[in-house]
């Protein structure tokens, strides 16, 4: 079929027809031919040019060959033909020559396959009266047909026959890939005293940035690669008040179109009134704004009612910043909007997706749809802060629409320039794309500024063609196709060549330019982490865990640029311990101990001392309360626990300063736990964590031991238990260590050594373990009985409120295993009957005279007694001597 209104083969090489195939194509077909002829009595001619007609469409509805607009000639099949348009030789000729092959006969395609594809469509009534149909069957092979078969039943010679010569034509689905809009007229918008910039130039300089030649130079770049030629030109006319008062108010129609009758002399006295609003006019800016307008809604309708697959209006001046009751930032009617509406008016589409990838946000289009669930807004624009135009915050991530809208307004703002193909690559993949599909839109518009393109002197970033052409391959997926591109900006006249050329490319079916390897900037994640979190909240596809930024873990130089929440809490709790208790840090020899533990081993001052009382409490503990609250959860509430271990921790320390006793304070703890076994803790094991086990034993072998204190308790606390109980098996503890305290929680127990029976003895009277009421060791009764009565339980389940509720109990545990270090004379000549009131550490009253040491039950058994009882010879002589222990 040779319609000069269809697009035909493309000569240049983009062509998917290479010349170098034509013998192969030939050998082939001519076997096809013979067999079809055979078959159906049809003559197809072997040496036909082949049409070639890109991803066509399924069959609209209705009878064959219908179509209201362009010429559309429909054959409904289900297998694939090769259409050839072709002149057929004479029958007398072939009856004069039987013997001629058929090669011989064959026609070249006719001269209207060489046309550009512009000129006005023949009718489906035209074309149906010069072609006659005929039962689609008649003309395909069947589906089991064996192509060696067909090649096998060749006949010797060509045999033609009247029947064989029959005009009739197969016709198949036709509609064009791409249509385009473009009108020199539009050029006309123009300051005064304008003078077109010259071929060779980029841009204007100090001219005003949207100038006439930025469609022109466009329409240029499509034309000498090719791509005019195949496309179709969608005649358009301008738009009505009717339409743009679907978007706009009255006022502003009027405003607009009341620039046609400006004199030259109020041009000039409005001029700053214009500036103001980023805008210039003249006698043609309203003719030049309707023209714009009209295009966009006409791609727009031609797209939707599949006349085209997809189209590029070429307009201007842009849209997107126009108000609904104002015009600014270069735009007078917003062509978009404009045309959303109209297509909702007419129901060509409902729900309409509008992509804005202009440098600038696009104010007026999101105003336009703020509330409306239908329309889509997605916008890439530099914000900064506010700062860069349109100067508001109503581009900024929480900007999402409001009412029925909310969540239908998605604003992805680069706070600065810079950024480039991988920033908004990732951008697609992560928001645009996700959220598209699951709106599913009827037709999408791109508003297609191309004022982020690298090299243009507004946009200050660094968009390639290939970029802007892998997003438009992006977006043509939804929708069935249905995609129009608008021009906004874009004010360097190379870069905004280029990237419509790398747009239409796509739009007419071609693959897009491979982009080279990239990885998007830090800031450029963080925006995108930090708009999924917004946009989660109303798109069930956007997945926030995936947007967040990797993490950052060594600077340029190598230094490590992590640091971990353990090492955070260590080097708080090292603070404050310091900064409240006055506890210094103890150094460790051992560097694989001092990296591990480094700055957790904690003394007060003297420690080599004994100290008032000659007491040294070692207090080992891990960050227990963070262990204990993620078994059997899924997360952990750093904060909260950070304030339970301080807190605990604390009142262990008040109370060893209020006692004059010394301290060291050791932190076992490496990192947060962050999985535990499903089987829960084990009751008892042998050993605990050997590294924990080295540290306890460097500090014994280095500094309790060297301690010239002689009292020693232990108090483990979490996984403090297991630890202690190593040093207790592995060191000869028993002369320095009076008492030993375990706050196990939940966690398991290591036993003390059973091949040492000295060790064993001392250590059942030394000992004390508290645990939860729920602990498993309390279900064992051979456990329960080798502990004997060194088991005491509590209703607390966490170990730090387990702590705090047994610490009294701890307290005067520890009071009545620690010895008598010296006695105080309470001097009386009083008769028997006299009473000296002293009080005992809060236990009660004594009588007579007594040592009191607060601590142990030698001093007269005050230790939990109301009264100390009196020997016969203190009665009858109502004095004592001193007693030093």
């Amino acid at each position: 079929m040779s319609d000069s209104g269809y697009m035909e083969v493309d000569t240049s090489p983009t062509s998917r027809q290479a010349d170098g195939d034509a013998s192969l194509i030939e050998n082939i077909s001519s076997s096809l031919e013979d067999h079809q002829a055979q078959s159906s009595g049809v003559q197809m001619p072997k040496d036909a040019d082949v049409s070639m007609d890109v991803d066509p469409p399924a069959a609209p509805d209705g009878p064959e060959g219908a179509s209201e607009e362009i010429g559309i000639i429909v054959e409904k099949t289900t297998t694939t033909t090769i259409e050839t348009s072709t002149i057929l030789p004479r029958e007398s000729h072939l009856q004069s020559n039987p013997q001629q092959t058929s090669s011989e006969l064959l026609q070249t395609i006719s001269p209207a396959a060489l046309s550009n594809g512009n000129h006005p469509p023949q009718s489906a009534s035209n074309e149906a009266e010069s072609s006659t149909p005929i039962n689609n069957h008649d003309n395909h092979y069947p589906a089991t047909v064996d192509p060696l078969a067909i090649f096998a039943s060749r006949p010797p010679a060509f045999q033609p026959t009247p029947a064989q010569t029959d005009t009739r034509t197969v016709e198949r689905p036709r509609i064009y890939r791409t249509g385009y809009v473009y009108d020199p007229m539009m050029m006309l918008h123009c300051q005064e005293g304008y003078i077109p910039t010259a071929e060779h130039v980029v841009d204007n300089g100090a001219g005003h940035p949207e100038e006439p030649m930025r469609i022109k130079r466009i329409f240029a770049r499509l034309a000498e690669q090719g791509l005019i030629k195949r496309m179709l030109k969608l005649e358009f006319g301008q738009v009505v008040m009717e339409q743009v008062m679907l978007v706009h108010g009255e006022d502003l129609w009027n405003k607009v179109q009341g620039t046609e009758n400006l004199s030259d002399e109020y041009i000039q006295e409005s001029k700053q009134y214009y500036e103001q609003l980023s805008l210039y006019v003249c006698r043609e800016t309203a003719h030049c704004a309707r023209l714009s307008c009209g295009g966009v809604i006409q791609a727009c309708v031609s797209v939707c009612k599949e006349e085209v697959r997809n189209a590029f209006a070429i307009v201007r001046p842009p849209g997107h910043h126009a108000e609904p009751d104002e015009h600014m930032g270069f735009c007078f009617f917003n062509n978009v909007a404009v045309a959303a509406r109209e297509v909702q008016r007419k129901g060509l589409a409902k729900k309409v997706l509008i992509l804005d990838w202009d440098v600038h946000h696009g104010n007026g289009t999101q105003r336009a749809f703020w509330d409306d669930p239908d329309v889509l807004y997605i916008s890439l624009h530099r914000h900064d802060g506010g700062r860069f135009y349109p100067t508001s915050d109503f581009g900024a991530l929480d900007m999402v629409g409001s009412g029925a809208g909310e969540g239908k307004s998605v604003n992805i703002p680069w706070p600065g320039p810079g950024f480039g193909d991988a920033d908004y690559i990732y951008a697609f993949q992560r928001i645009v794309m996700p959220i598209a599909y699951e709106f599913a839109p009827d037709l999408v518009i791109i508003s297609a500024g191309f004022d982020a393109a690298d090299g243009d002197r507004l946009g200050e970033c660094h968009v390639t063609p290939a970029a802007y052409g892998h997003m438009t391959h992006m977006l043509s997926a939804l929708a069935g196709g249905k995609l129009v591109v608008a021009l906004e900006g874009g004010y360097n006249l190379k870069a905004i060549s280029d990237s419509a050329l790398a747009v239409a490319q796509v739009l007419l079916g071609e693959t897009p330019a491979e982009l080279e390897a990239h990885q998007a900037s830090e800031v450029a994640t963080e925006v995108i982490y930090q708009c999924a979190k917004v946009q989660s909240k109303y798109w069930k596809s956007i997945d926030v865990k995936a947007c967040e930024p990797p993490e950052i873990t060594a600077f340029e130089d190598g230094s490590s640029a992590v640091t971990s929440i353990p090492d955070l809490l260590k080097l708080h709790r090292s603070w404050h311990m310091y900064e409240k208790h006055q506890l210094f840090q103890i150094p460790l020899a051992n560097s694989e101990l001092e990296n591990t533990f480094g700055g957790q081993v904690l003394c007060s001052e003297g420690v080599y001392d004994a100290g008032p009382k000659g007491v040294l409490v070692v207090f080992v503990h891990d960050f227990g309360n963070l262990r204990v609250e993620t078994d059997g959860v899924a997360s952990t509430n750093v904060h909260l626990a950070n304030s339970y271990l301080i807190n605990t921790s604390d009142e262990i320390v008040n109370w060893v300063k209020r006692e004059g006793y010394n301290l060291i304070d050791i932190n076992v703890l490496k990192q947060l736990p962050t999985h535990f076994a499903s089987e829960g803790p084990r009751m008892v094991s042998k050993n605990g964590p050997a590294l924990e086990a080295r540290l306890i034993r460097y500090i014994w072998d280095n500094y309790i031991e060297l301690s010239e204190a002689d009292n020693v308790v232990l108090i483990g606390h979490g996984t403090g238990c297991q630890t202690i109980m190593d040093l207790v098996n592995h060191r000869e503890v028993e002369k320095k260590v009076k008492a030993v305290v375990q706050v196990a929680g939940l966690h398991s127990l290591v036993r003390p050594d059973p091949n040492n029976d000295t060790r064993r003895a001392w250590f059942r009277k030394s000992n004390r373990i508290y645990v939860p009421s729920s602990h498993p060791i309390l279900e064992e009764e051979r456990i329960q009985k080798r502990l004997g009565g060194q088991i005491f339980t509590s209703e607390k389940a966490k170990v730090v409120d387990l702590l705090n509720d047994v610490l009294p109990q701890i307290k005067d545990f520890i009071a009545s295993k620690l010895p008598l270090r010296e006695a105080v004379l309470v001097d009386t000549t009083a008769s028997v009957s006299s009473n000296i009131d002293v009080d005992v550490d809060g236990v009660g009253k004594t009588n007579g005279h007594t040592y009191v040491n607060g601590n142990g039950n030698d001093a007269g058994d005050v230790n939990g007694s109301g009264n100390s009882n009196q020997t016969e010879a203190e009665k009858s002589n109502g004095s004592v001597d001193p007693i030093v222990v």
